[in-house]
């Protein structure tokens, strides 16, 4: 079926924001919600996007959403879960942190903290913590991963496996509704397993938009985890998983 140009104004609108509102399309297209709100659903059947509460997200599958997308989606909910996770997080600690847009906000609450070491393999999170000084920094190997910054590969999982940290902050691309905890690059999957395996606490940072995705390479599962930091309350059959697995839910909302 060929796109309407309105609708081809509203991909062009998600893929540069990961995610669009219903409201704002209608006032910058000048046209009704109702109309809005067709357009949606014509694109979601066509495979184009995913419908959320108030709007639509780019179709998840096979491929991630590009970096520039990914960081400002949700911005101020990964800043809120940002912080909220730094303050588990105790001076002269040691830590993992994964590739990520929501652990690089983890990571900005984190330029305070004294006498951390942390281990990455995302050269935006080296970055952000290079500004505390108070904070050893150490990045793994492998290779780079232009498009956000990551390193991948089997220098990155050498690296990663010579270290046995006080903590992990993991992202992840999508959670299943059984738990799984799921992500589209294989590499990458395997590098946040060994941060998993080598970490005596693992917390988990994401939104809530991660409960609409799926991705296709599995991570781990919720039992995995001691912590959730996220932004909304959780549906109950993921919570009831969290409850029966002892993982600490923390919400900023």
């Amino acid at each position: 079926m060929s796109l309407t140009f309105r609708q081809k104004e509203i991909l062009s609108a998600v893929r540069m924001a990961g995610r669009v509102a219903v409201d704002s399309l209608a006032t910058a297209l000048r046209v009704t919600p109702q109309t809005i709100r067709r357009d949606l659903n014509t694109l979601c059947d066509e495979g184009h996007l995913t419908r959320v509460h108030g709007g639509a997200v780019l179709q998840s599958g096979v491929a991630n959403t590009a970096y520039a997308a990914r960081k400002s989606l949700s911005a101020d909910a990964k800043e809120a879960i940002g912080e909220l996770c730094a303050k588990a997080i105790p001076d002269e600690a040691s830590l993992f942190i994964n590739i990520g847009t929501t652990t690089e906000a983890v990571a900005r609450h984190l330029r305070t903290k004294r006498d951390l070491l942390v281990i990455t393999n995302n050269l935006n999170i080296a970055n952000i913590m290079a500004e505390n000084p108070h904070c050893g920094v150490m990045v793994t190997g492998g290779m780079l991963r232009r498009s956000d910054g990551g390193l991948v590969g089997e220098s990155t999982l050498d690296t990663v496996q010579q270290f046995k940290a006080d903590y992990a902050i993991i992202g992840v691309s999508a959670i299943d509704e059984d738990g799984s905890l799921l992500d589209f690059d294989y590499r990458e999957v395997r590098v946040s397993r060994a941060i998993i395996n080598n970490a005596r606490k693992v917390f988990l940072v994401a939104d809530a938009t991660k409960l609409s995705r799926s991705a296709p390479a599995r991570i781990g599962h919720m039992s995995d985890i001691d912590g959730f930091f996220t932004d909304q309350p959780l549906p109950d059959p993921l919570a009831q998983i969290c409850r029966q697995h002892g993982v600490m839910v923390q919400s900023s909302s």
